[in-house]
């Protein structure tokens, strides 16, 4: 726990200046408002799809799940 701790601190002391090369700016170049609501934009819809499909498999698995149990309950009561 302590070597992960430190070894996250001392990756993060070295690259540091890394990263403020450049005058700030980032890899696509110097950031504006466009870039700033396309990138919040993606966001948006990165967690509004996440949701749908998580809710999607969640309901697949718990139909799955249903069944099996039904099949379990009519195999013990002889159906």
């Amino acid at each position: 726990m302590r070597f992960a701790l430190a070894a996250t601190i001392l990756t993060l002391l070295l690259t540091a200046p890394a990263y403020a090369s450049d005058n700030g700016e980032g890899i696509v170049g110097e950031t504006d408002d466009k870039i700033v609501t396309f990138v919040s934009l993606g966001l948006v819809v990165f967690f509004i799809a996440f949701v749908i499909l998580a809710s999607a498999l969640q309901a697949l698995l718990e139909k799955r799940k249903e069944q099996r149990k039904a099949a379990e309950l009519r195999r013990r009561v002889g159906w």
